[in-house]
Protein backbone atom coordinates (compact mmCIF):
# COMPACT_ATOMS: atom_id res chain seq x y z
CA UNK A 1 0.00 0.00 0.00
CA UNK A 2 1.23 3.13 -0.85
CA UNK A 3 2.28 5.34 2.66
CA UNK A 4 4.20 8.07 1.06
CA UNK A 5 3.27 11.88 1.88
CA UNK A 6 0.04 12.08 2.45
CA UNK A 7 0.02 16.15 1.37
CA UNK A 8 -0.58 16.76 -2.15
CA UNK A 9 0.27 20.10 -1.63
CA UNK A 10 2.54 21.95 1.14
CA UNK A 11 1.39 24.55 3.36
CA UNK A 12 3.19 27.59 4.68
CA UNK A 13 3.74 28.37 7.75
CA UNK A 14 1.54 31.03 8.33
CA UNK A 15 -1.06 28.79 7.17
CA UNK A 16 -0.74 26.15 9.41
CA UNK A 17 -0.05 28.55 12.45
CA UNK A 18 -3.65 30.27 11.29
CA UNK A 19 -5.19 26.35 11.29
CA UNK A 20 -3.03 25.88 14.72
CA UNK A 21 -4.91 29.53 16.19
CA UNK A 22 -8.23 28.53 14.82
CA UNK A 23 -8.58 25.34 16.24
CA UNK A 24 -7.21 26.67 19.83
CA UNK A 25 -9.43 29.37 19.61
CA UNK A 26 -12.54 27.70 18.86
CA UNK A 27 -11.70 24.94 21.57
CA UNK A 28 -11.25 27.81 24.26
CA UNK A 29 -14.52 29.21 23.03
CA UNK A 30 -16.21 25.68 24.17
CA UNK A 31 -14.58 25.73 27.56
CA UNK A 32 -15.46 29.98 28.03
CA UNK A 33 -18.97 29.46 27.20
CA UNK A 34 -19.11 26.14 29.51
CA UNK A 35 -18.08 27.76 32.41
CA UNK A 36 -19.18 30.97 32.31
CA UNK A 37 -22.94 29.75 31.28
CA UNK A 38 -22.59 27.47 33.94
CA UNK A 39 -23.73 24.86 31.68
CA UNK A 40 -24.71 21.13 32.62
CA UNK A 41 -21.24 18.46 32.76
CA UNK A 42 -18.81 21.86 32.30
CA UNK A 43 -16.13 19.93 33.96
CA UNK A 44 -16.26 16.98 31.00
CA UNK A 45 -16.46 19.77 28.67
CA UNK A 46 -13.26 21.50 29.99
CA UNK A 47 -11.84 17.74 30.02
CA UNK A 48 -12.95 16.86 26.29
CA UNK A 49 -11.42 20.13 24.86
CA UNK A 50 -8.36 19.82 26.57
CA UNK A 51 -8.19 16.14 25.56
CA UNK A 52 -9.06 17.08 21.90
CA UNK A 53 -6.35 19.84 21.90
CA UNK A 54 -3.54 17.94 23.23
CA UNK A 55 -4.52 14.86 20.50
CA UNK A 56 -4.25 17.54 17.82
CA UNK A 57 -1.24 19.24 19.34
CA UNK A 58 0.58 16.06 19.18
CA UNK A 59 0.39 15.84 15.27
CA UNK A 60 2.47 18.66 14.02
CA UNK A 61 4.83 17.06 16.36
CA UNK A 62 5.30 14.25 14.74
CA UNK A 63 7.03 14.23 11.44
CA UNK A 64 5.60 10.53 10.71
CA UNK A 65 1.71 12.33 10.30
CA UNK A 66 3.33 14.66 7.53
CA UNK A 67 5.01 12.33 5.28
CA UNK A 68 2.58 8.73 6.24
CA UNK A 69 -0.99 8.59 4.71
CA UNK A 70 -1.34 5.45 7.32
CA UNK A 71 -0.11 8.13 10.24
CA UNK A 72 -2.20 11.19 9.08
CA UNK A 73 -5.26 8.77 8.94
CA UNK A 74 -4.83 7.23 12.75
CA UNK A 75 -4.43 10.85 14.17
CA UNK A 76 -7.15 12.42 12.58
CA UNK A 77 -9.40 9.98 13.79
CA UNK A 78 -8.24 10.22 17.04
CA UNK A 79 -9.29 13.90 16.64
CA UNK A 80 -12.20 13.08 15.20
CA UNK A 81 -13.42 11.10 18.36
CA UNK A 82 -12.24 13.30 20.97
CA UNK A 83 -14.37 15.94 19.05
CA UNK A 84 -17.36 13.84 18.36
CA UNK A 85 -17.28 13.42 22.75
CA UNK A 86 -16.91 17.18 22.75
CA UNK A 87 -19.77 17.64 20.31
CA UNK A 88 -22.28 15.14 22.00
CA UNK A 89 -21.31 17.31 25.54
CA UNK A 90 -21.57 21.00 23.53
CA UNK A 91 -22.97 22.53 20.88
CA UNK A 92 -20.54 24.78 20.37
CA UNK A 93 -17.89 21.80 19.47
CA UNK A 94 -19.94 22.10 16.10
CA UNK A 95 -17.56 25.56 14.87
CA UNK A 96 -14.65 22.31 15.08
CA UNK A 97 -15.62 21.00 12.46
CA UNK A 98 -14.35 23.73 10.06
CA UNK A 99 -11.01 23.58 10.97
CA UNK A 100 -11.06 19.79 10.26
CA UNK A 101 -12.45 20.23 6.88
CA UNK A 102 -9.28 21.76 5.87
CA UNK A 103 -7.04 19.15 7.69
CA UNK A 104 -9.05 16.16 6.04
CA UNK A 105 -8.50 17.39 2.90
CA UNK A 106 -4.91 18.12 3.10
CA UNK A 107 -4.09 15.01 4.68
CA UNK A 108 -6.14 12.54 3.25
CA UNK A 109 -6.08 11.32 -0.79
CA UNK A 110 -8.60 13.34 -2.38
CA UNK A 111 -11.26 10.41 -2.20
CA UNK A 112 -11.12 9.81 1.44
CA UNK A 113 -10.67 13.40 2.24
CA UNK A 114 -14.10 14.08 0.33
CA UNK A 115 -15.53 11.24 2.41
CA UNK A 116 -14.41 12.53 6.06
CA UNK A 117 -15.59 16.06 5.01
CA UNK A 118 -18.73 14.70 4.40
CA UNK A 119 -18.89 12.37 7.46
CA UNK A 120 -17.62 15.18 9.88
CA UNK A 121 -20.18 17.43 7.93
CA UNK A 122 -23.48 14.98 8.59
CA UNK A 123 -21.56 14.83 12.67
CA UNK A 124 -22.13 18.50 13.16
CA UNK A 125 -25.26 18.97 11.48
CA UNK A 126 -26.76 15.48 13.85
CA UNK A 127 -25.25 16.68 17.06
CA UNK A 128 -26.17 20.06 16.83
CA UNK A 129 -29.88 19.47 15.99
CA UNK A 130 -29.40 17.43 18.60
CA UNK A 131 -28.75 20.17 20.87
CA UNK A 132 -31.25 22.11 19.82
CA UNK A 133 -34.24 19.15 20.20
CA UNK A 134 -35.71 20.51 16.84
CA UNK A 135 -34.38 20.72 13.10
CA UNK A 136 -34.44 23.52 10.46
CA UNK A 137 -32.82 24.01 7.05
CA UNK A 138 -30.31 26.58 8.58
CA UNK A 139 -28.84 23.88 10.95
CA UNK A 140 -27.86 22.02 8.13
CA UNK A 141 -26.81 24.99 5.53
CA UNK A 142 -24.07 26.45 8.07
CA UNK A 143 -22.04 22.85 7.93
CA UNK A 144 -22.62 22.14 4.38
CA UNK A 145 -21.77 25.05 3.15
CA UNK A 146 -18.64 25.43 5.76
CA UNK A 147 -18.06 21.85 4.08
CA UNK A 148 -18.32 23.00 0.45
CA UNK A 149 -16.34 25.90 0.72
CA UNK A 150 -13.12 24.44 2.89
CA UNK A 151 -13.49 21.76 -0.61
CA UNK A 152 -13.60 24.74 -3.07
CA UNK A 153 -10.62 26.13 -1.29
CA UNK A 154 -8.47 23.15 -0.84
CA UNK A 155 -8.69 22.28 -4.52
CA UNK A 156 -8.32 25.52 -5.55
CA UNK A 157 -5.09 25.99 -4.04
CA UNK A 158 -3.78 22.49 -5.43
CA UNK A 159 -5.11 23.34 -8.70
CA UNK A 160 -2.90 26.22 -8.89
CA UNK A 161 0.09 24.81 -6.79
CA UNK A 162 0.36 21.96 -9.43
CA UNK A 163 -0.12 24.62 -11.90
CA UNK A 164 3.24 26.78 -10.47
CA UNK A 165 4.91 23.37 -10.03
CA UNK A 166 4.41 22.92 -13.79
CA UNK A 167 5.66 26.41 -14.90
CA UNK A 168 8.52 25.73 -12.64
CA UNK A 169 9.47 22.48 -14.22
CA UNK A 170 8.97 24.55 -17.57
CA UNK A 171 11.18 27.34 -16.44
CA UNK A 172 14.02 24.45 -15.02
CA UNK A 173 13.87 23.09 -18.26
CA UNK A 174 14.49 26.18 -20.14
CA UNK A 175 16.98 27.02 -18.12
CA UNK A 176 18.96 23.74 -18.03
CA UNK A 177 17.93 24.11 -22.39
CA UNK A 178 19.36 27.70 -22.71
CA UNK A 179 22.49 26.16 -21.01
CA UNK A 180 22.71 23.73 -23.01
CA UNK A 181 21.91 25.70 -26.38
CA UNK A 182 24.84 27.96 -24.61
CA UNK A 183 27.38 25.12 -24.41
CA UNK A 184 26.54 23.76 -27.91
CA UNK A 185 27.14 27.49 -29.64
CA UNK A 186 30.39 27.55 -27.57
CA UNK A 187 31.30 23.92 -28.82
CA UNK A 188 30.14 24.62 -32.29
CA UNK A 189 32.37 28.41 -32.26
CA UNK A 190 35.24 26.15 -30.89
CA UNK A 191 34.83 23.79 -33.40
CA UNK A 192 34.61 26.58 -36.22
CA UNK A 193 37.43 28.53 -34.74
CA UNK A 194 39.58 25.64 -35.10
CA UNK A 195 38.80 24.62 -38.47
CA UNK A 196 39.35 28.15 -39.84
CA UNK A 197 42.81 28.19 -38.25
CA UNK A 198 43.43 24.30 -39.75
CA UNK A 199 42.50 25.57 -42.66
CA UNK A 200 44.40 29.05 -42.87
CA UNK A 201 47.62 26.76 -40.94
CA UNK A 202 47.48 24.52 -44.02
CA UNK A 203 47.11 27.02 -47.35
CA UNK A 204 49.96 29.21 -45.50
CA UNK A 205 52.25 27.83 -43.10
CA UNK A 206 51.96 24.12 -44.05
CA UNK A 207 52.47 25.24 -47.88
CA UNK A 208 54.69 27.66 -47.64
CA UNK A 209 56.84 25.14 -45.50
CA UNK A 210 56.46 22.97 -48.50
CA UNK A 211 57.41 25.30 -51.26
CA UNK A 212 60.81 26.48 -48.87
CA UNK A 213 61.63 23.06 -48.71
CA UNK A 214 61.17 22.22 -52.71
CA UNK A 215 63.37 25.94 -53.12
CA UNK A 216 66.08 24.93 -50.04
CA UNK A 217 66.59 21.01 -52.12
CA UNK A 218 66.90 23.17 -55.22
CA UNK A 219 69.35 24.94 -53.99
CA UNK A 220 71.25 22.23 -52.54
CA UNK A 221 71.66 20.26 -55.91
CA UNK A 222 72.29 23.58 -57.82
CA UNK A 223 75.21 24.53 -55.06
CA UNK A 224 78.35 22.59 -56.51
CA UNK A 225 77.65 23.40 -60.27
CA UNK A 226 75.69 26.77 -60.42
CA UNK A 227 76.52 28.34 -56.83
CA UNK A 228 74.28 31.62 -58.71
CA UNK A 229 71.47 29.11 -58.75
CA UNK A 230 71.68 28.06 -55.78
CA UNK A 231 71.73 31.75 -53.90
CA UNK A 232 68.68 32.47 -56.27
CA UNK A 233 66.81 29.50 -54.54
CA UNK A 234 67.90 30.16 -51.21
CA UNK A 235 66.81 34.03 -52.17
CA UNK A 236 63.40 32.66 -52.94
CA UNK A 237 63.16 30.61 -49.82
CA UNK A 238 63.81 33.42 -48.06
CA UNK A 239 61.46 35.82 -49.54
CA UNK A 240 58.74 32.62 -49.00
CA UNK A 241 59.38 32.76 -45.29
CA UNK A 242 58.89 36.43 -44.73
CA UNK A 243 55.34 35.95 -46.88
CA UNK A 244 54.53 33.06 -45.08
CA UNK A 245 55.40 35.51 -41.70
CA UNK A 246 53.19 37.76 -42.67
CA UNK A 247 50.27 35.40 -43.74
CA UNK A 248 50.81 33.47 -40.36
CA UNK A 249 50.48 36.91 -38.26
CA UNK A 250 47.11 38.40 -39.73
CA UNK A 251 44.99 35.09 -39.94
CA UNK A 252 46.25 35.01 -36.20
CA UNK A 253 44.32 38.22 -35.80
CA UNK A 254 41.89 37.04 -38.69
CA UNK A 255 42.78 39.98 -40.91
CA UNK A 256 43.07 40.25 -44.62
CA UNK A 257 46.00 38.50 -46.29
CA UNK A 258 48.64 40.75 -47.31
CA UNK A 259 48.05 39.77 -50.61
CA UNK A 260 44.26 41.06 -51.00
CA UNK A 261 45.54 44.39 -49.24
CA UNK A 262 44.94 47.65 -51.66
CA UNK A 263 44.00 45.35 -54.65
CA UNK A 264 41.57 43.12 -56.29
CA UNK A 265 40.97 39.45 -56.23
CA UNK A 266 41.95 39.24 -59.70
CA UNK A 267 45.75 40.43 -59.14
CA UNK A 268 46.27 38.86 -56.14
CA UNK A 269 45.33 35.77 -58.18
CA UNK A 270 47.80 36.92 -60.85
CA UNK A 271 50.76 37.75 -58.66
CA UNK A 272 49.70 34.18 -57.36
CA UNK A 273 50.57 32.92 -60.84
CA UNK A 274 53.54 35.24 -61.25
CA UNK A 275 55.48 33.75 -58.26
CA UNK A 276 54.34 30.19 -59.15
CA UNK A 277 56.38 30.21 -62.10
CA UNK A 278 58.99 32.29 -60.74
CA UNK A 279 59.92 30.24 -57.78
CA UNK A 280 58.83 26.36 -59.14
CA UNK A 281 59.54 26.57 -62.99
CA UNK A 282 56.16 26.07 -63.41
CA UNK A 283 54.97 28.28 -66.29
CA UNK A 284 51.11 29.50 -64.87
CA UNK A 285 48.95 31.70 -66.60
CA UNK A 286 45.95 33.78 -65.73
CA UNK A 287 42.97 34.38 -66.73
CA UNK A 288 39.89 36.90 -65.56
CA UNK A 289 36.77 36.48 -68.05
CA UNK A 290 33.13 38.51 -67.53
CA UNK A 291 32.84 41.61 -65.78
CA UNK A 292 34.19 42.07 -62.28
CA UNK A 293 31.65 42.42 -59.18
CA UNK A 294 32.44 43.44 -56.04
CA UNK A 295 33.26 40.54 -53.20
CA UNK A 296 32.76 39.59 -50.07
CA UNK A 297 35.92 39.62 -48.06
CA UNK A 298 35.24 36.49 -47.12
CA UNK A 299 35.20 35.25 -50.25
CA UNK A 300 37.83 36.68 -51.78
CA UNK A 301 40.15 34.88 -49.02
CA UNK A 302 38.23 31.68 -50.14
CA UNK A 303 39.03 31.60 -53.42
CA UNK A 304 42.91 33.08 -52.83
CA UNK A 305 43.22 30.18 -50.40
CA UNK A 306 41.35 27.64 -52.74
CA UNK A 307 43.91 28.80 -55.96
CA UNK A 308 47.11 28.96 -53.01
CA UNK A 309 46.27 25.25 -52.02
CA UNK A 310 45.52 23.60 -55.70
CA UNK A 311 48.73 25.44 -57.22
CA UNK A 312 50.69 23.73 -54.30
CA UNK A 313 48.95 20.50 -54.94
CA UNK A 314 50.21 20.89 -58.88
CA UNK A 315 54.11 21.73 -57.32
CA UNK A 316 54.37 19.83 -55.25
CA UNK A 317 52.31 16.07 -56.70
CA UNK A 318 51.32 16.47 -60.28
CA UNK A 319 55.11 17.08 -62.13
CA UNK A 320 53.05 19.29 -64.32
CA UNK A 321 54.47 21.48 -66.97
CA UNK A 322 51.81 24.69 -67.73
CA UNK A 323 49.09 25.30 -65.32
CA UNK A 324 46.13 28.03 -65.55
CA UNK A 325 43.67 30.22 -62.85
CA UNK A 326 40.65 31.25 -63.98
CA UNK A 327 38.45 33.82 -62.58
CA UNK A 328 34.91 33.75 -64.40
CA UNK A 329 32.26 36.04 -63.02
CA UNK A 330 29.00 34.54 -64.45
CA UNK A 331 26.11 36.55 -63.74
CA UNK A 332 24.53 36.27 -59.90
CA UNK A 333 28.05 33.55 -59.53
CA UNK A 334 32.22 33.60 -59.24
CA UNK A 335 33.95 30.46 -60.35
CA UNK A 336 37.73 29.33 -59.96
CA UNK A 337 39.31 27.17 -62.52
CA UNK A 338 42.63 25.97 -61.64
CA UNK A 339 44.16 23.64 -64.67
CA UNK A 340 47.26 21.17 -64.98
CA UNK A 341 48.81 19.12 -67.21
CA UNK A 342 50.10 16.59 -64.92
CA UNK A 343 49.84 13.23 -64.31
CA UNK A 344 46.20 12.88 -62.32
CA UNK A 345 44.67 10.93 -60.14
CA UNK A 346 41.01 9.22 -59.26
CA UNK A 347 39.11 11.37 -56.85
CA UNK A 348 37.83 8.33 -55.75
CA UNK A 349 40.68 6.65 -54.50
CA UNK A 350 42.30 9.59 -52.70
CA UNK A 351 44.16 8.50 -49.10
CA UNK A 352 42.76 9.24 -45.88
CA UNK A 353 44.43 12.53 -44.55
CA UNK A 354 46.87 11.78 -42.59
CA UNK A 355 49.57 14.51 -40.45
CA UNK A 356 52.43 12.79 -41.52
CA UNK A 357 51.74 12.63 -45.14
CA UNK A 358 49.23 15.28 -45.50
CA UNK A 359 46.30 15.26 -48.00
CA UNK A 360 43.92 17.95 -45.86
CA UNK A 361 44.01 19.84 -48.98
CA UNK A 362 40.81 19.17 -50.84
CA UNK A 363 38.99 18.94 -47.35
CA UNK A 364 40.07 22.45 -46.25
CA UNK A 365 38.49 23.36 -49.91
CA UNK A 366 35.35 21.52 -49.18
CA UNK A 367 34.67 23.10 -45.96
CA UNK A 368 35.41 26.79 -47.46
CA UNK A 369 33.34 26.43 -50.28
CA UNK A 370 30.96 24.85 -47.90
CA UNK A 371 30.98 27.95 -45.57
CA UNK A 372 29.81 30.30 -48.08
CA UNK A 373 27.00 28.13 -49.89
CA UNK A 374 29.10 27.09 -52.67
CA UNK A 375 30.20 24.22 -54.35
CA UNK A 376 33.55 22.36 -55.51
CA UNK A 377 34.25 20.36 -58.06
CA UNK A 378 37.29 18.06 -59.32
CA UNK A 379 37.63 16.25 -62.58
CA UNK A 380 40.96 14.40 -62.93
CA UNK A 381 41.95 11.07 -64.32
CA UNK A 382 45.32 9.25 -63.94
CA UNK A 383 47.84 10.57 -67.00
CA UNK A 384 45.20 13.39 -67.72
CA UNK A 385 45.50 15.92 -65.65
CA UNK A 386 43.64 17.80 -63.55
CA UNK A 387 40.47 20.32 -63.11
CA UNK A 388 39.31 21.95 -60.08
CA UNK A 389 36.34 24.67 -59.89
CA UNK A 390 35.10 26.54 -56.99
CA UNK A 391 32.00 28.20 -57.57
CA UNK A 392 30.92 30.65 -55.15
CA UNK A 393 27.34 32.67 -55.23
CA UNK A 394 27.72 36.54 -55.04
CA UNK A 395 25.60 36.92 -52.55
CA UNK A 396 26.00 34.70 -49.69
CA UNK A 397 23.08 33.50 -47.37
CA UNK A 398 22.60 36.07 -44.32
CA UNK A 399 23.66 33.23 -41.65
CA UNK A 400 26.95 32.26 -43.93
CA UNK A 401 27.25 36.10 -43.95
CA UNK A 402 27.70 36.44 -40.29
CA UNK A 403 29.57 33.23 -39.95
CA UNK A 404 31.94 34.11 -42.50
CA UNK A 405 32.95 37.54 -41.43
CA UNK A 406 36.19 37.64 -39.88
Amino acid sequence: MNTAAPALTPTTRALAWCLHLLVIGLLALAVGRATTDDRPHAGLIVAASVACGLVYAVGPMLTRVRRSRRAAGLWLAAVGVCWLVLLALSPDAVWVAFPLYFLQLHLLPRRAGLAAVAATAAAAITGFVAHQHSFTPAMAIGPALGAAVAVAVVWGYQALYRESEHRRRLIEELTATRADLATAQHTAGVLAERDRLAREIHDTLAQGLSSIQLLLRAAERALPQAPENAARYVDQARQAAVDNLAEARRFVAALTPPTLEGTTLADALERLCTTTSARHRLPTRFHLTGDPAPLAIAHEVALLRIAQSALANTVHHAEATTAEVTLSYLGDRVVLHVVDDGHGFDPDQLPAPDPEAGGFGLAAMRARVHTLGGTLTIESAPGHGTALAAQLPLTPPAQTQREARP
